[in-house]
């Protein structure tokens, strides 16, 4: 392919997976036909087996020394200082609330213009949630101007009242701050927070079969995440909390082996279609210390695979339904995740969805080299789709899909750290710096804000005499409400 235009900027992707945490490094090129491809410039995979349950972070100090040694990777293969990354998020607590939100804009006589768009996004993410909560994204899926309903694109249209349908994704407000803390202590700075099968969207779908209608199914490893995509525009978001590492627990459970030994059965020998194996077709599991192999059918195998996945399945459907989408999506289901590589598991879904057209994503668009081929397979959707993240948008109608004012926030907390003369990244300092979804890093560094030094207030001057005594011993004293009793 002969390269005519390479993008400057750098953009890393940080997946923070159940099983894995893995960092990818990436830079846009575009050939002679226009044509747009990404350039795997680095890739980072560490295995995380006690530090994030469900896709929440459970425990901190683990999955700070994986993103560690991911980022390390990174840093070395693609030879980079790696200090702006969006990150992903997932977990069974992320819910999906349908809500609707207007604005009366200030100037009347003119067209809507972005910047309105703007203010009602600011607006909706001020809107009031249980206090355990925290809404991470704020997507808007039909418009209102005036009395016009259903429009896809406002901008250019006239009128006072500016209103929208939204979908508010939430998550509980503890398991992003522990994101952003593992995040933090590694001394990166986060620039896109992003549901997971949100990125693996932008690495496997095409723009056809967002408008079409089509259903994403992220089956990880600990939790399963589908989003339903019309004309371009998400419309649905569900998260279960069964995937990958259930099948593995139904292996373990059923089989009576060991975890491990499960998890290896089904990456070398899985299959959700039975009738591949033969009724005799057995495998020889090691045993505890001075025991004898177990024989495990594989035809039992399959069969459990095969029951957990139409679960899975079944549970997909029923969000269909729910979302009033079913009969409409005529590009069908995509799956994607480590376990959509399991053969047989598109039929699962057919069969059981009664949708004739199921395929595996895989991430598109990668310019070919030995990098790419790492992250080729639909376990690595979202973190390729992180770095699409980029360099394009879920909602073009948008500027912003996180809220701007948490960053700016979390930017003016942020601690300084001692650089020692060099920009305070991962690996070398070559005078490469990356920069994240939607904005610059400014060479890599965190802005600092240093709040102003308030002068000390002036002692009060007491009035002396009889009178000032008699005005002290009536007057009441005034505590602060944070004073201890």
């Amino acid at each position: 392919m002969t390269k005519t235009g390479m993008d400057e900027k750098i953009v890393v992707g940080l997946d923070i997976g159940s099983t894995k945490v893995c960092a990818v490094a990436g830079r846009l090129i575009r050939n002679n036909k226009e044509q747009e491809t990404l350039e795997v410039l680095g890739v980072g995979e560490t295995n995380l087996t006690d530090g994030v349950a469900k896709g929440s972070v459970v425990n901190v100090n683990n999955t700070v020394n994986a993103i560690r040694r991911a980022i390390h990777e990174a840093s070395n293969q693609s030879n980079l200082d790696i200090h702006l990354v969006n990150v992903s998020f997932s977990g069974s607590h992320v819910t999906s609330v349908k809500s609707s939100g207007s604005i009366t804009r200030s100037s009347s006589g003119d067209e809507v213009q972005v910047e309105d768009i703007d203010h009602l996004l600011n607006d909706m993410y001020r809107t009031s949630i249980p206090a355990d909560k925290e809404i991470i994204h704020v997507l808007p899926m039909d418009f209102v101007v005036d009395t016009e309903t259903n429009i896809n694109q406002p901008v250019g249209r006239n009128g006072v009242k500016l209103g929208a349908d939204f979908q508010l994704i939430t998550a509980q407000a503890n398991a992003a701050r522990n994101i952003r803390k593992c995040i933090t202590r590694n001394n990166l700075a986060q620039d896109t927070m992003m549901l997971s099968a949100l990125a693996s969207g932008l690495a496997v779908l095409t723009d056809e079969e967002k408008y079409a209608g089509v259903a994403l199914v992220d089956i990880g490893g600990g939790t399963t995440e589908m989003a339903i995509y019309y004309r371009n525009v998400l419309r649905h978001v569900a998260v279960f909390p069964w995937a990958g590492n259930s099948l593995t627990s139904d292996i373990q459970a059923g089989c009576k082996i060991l975890p491990n030994q499960a998890e290896l059965l089904k990456k070398k020998f899985g299959n959700a279609n039975p009738g591949e194996y033969n009724l005799n077709e057995v495998v020889a599991v090691p045993g505890l210390s001075n025991r004898k192999p177990k024989d495990v059918l594989l035809k039992n195998v399959a069969v459990i695979i095969e029951d957990r996945l139409r679960e899975i399945a079944a549970l997909v459907q029923a969000e269909i339904i729910r979302s009033g989408y079913e009969g409409k999506l005529l590009g069908g289901i995509v799956l994607t995740g480590g376990s959509a590589l399991i053969p047989g598991v598109e039929q699962i879904f057919g069969r059981v969805t009664g949708i004739e057209e199921v395929r595996v994503g895989y991430p598109e668009h990668l310019e070919p080299n030995g990098r790419a081929d790492l992250v080729g397979d639909p376990a690595h959707a979202t973190a390729v789709g992180l770095v699409w993240a980029g360099y394009k948008t879920i909602d073009n109608r948008i500027s912003f899909i996180t809220d701007p004012n948490r960053a700016i926030k979390e930017e003016e907390n942020q601690p300084i750290h001692a650089h020692n003369g060099t920009t305070g990244g991962h690996g070398s300092s070559n005078g490469h710096t990356t920069t994240g979804g939607y904005g610059t890093s400014h060479g890599g560094r965190v802005s600092q804000k240093v709040p102003e030094k308030t002068p000390d207030p002036e002692p009060s001057k007491e009035e002396g005499g009889l009178i000032g005594w008699i005005r002290k011993l009536t007057r009441p004293i005034r505590g602060n409400e944070t004073d201890p009793y």
